[in-house]
């Protein structure tokens, strides 16, 4: 006797808990930093804001939070690191849902 095994679908997205079928977008922020104020970081700096910005835009399924930035700060800690620790800070109140950077 054969048995009839039935698929049961996902309800539930698992990268925004939210259901698979609504069009809730993803709240995505981008993170730029650069280590030196030397001039060819200045220009990767802007460069990663550019790129940043235009890629979350892009995207038709993703919301633009915004842009946290760091320029010229050294990456032993994150003591002095204010864009950092401001979007640490608005993603643990929800404010975000993905963080796009070039490294961590």
């Amino acid at each position: 006797m054969a048995k009839t095994v039935r698929a049961i679908p996902a309800t539930i997205s698992r990268y925004t808990a939210a259901p698979i079928d609504s069009r809730k977008k993803r709240r995505v922020a981008g993170y730029a930093q650069v280590s030196t104020d030397h001039d060819d970081q200045v220009t990767s700096y802007a460069a990663q804001v550019d790129y940043y910005t235009n890629y979350i835009k892009g995207r038709d399924d993703w919301e633009f939070v915004g842009i946290y930035t760091d320029e010229g700060i050294s990456a032993t800690n994150t003591r002095h690191r204010d864009g950092f620790k401001s979007m640490v800070r608005d993603a643990m109140d929800g404010k975000i849902d993905l963080i796009v950077t070039k490294s961590v």
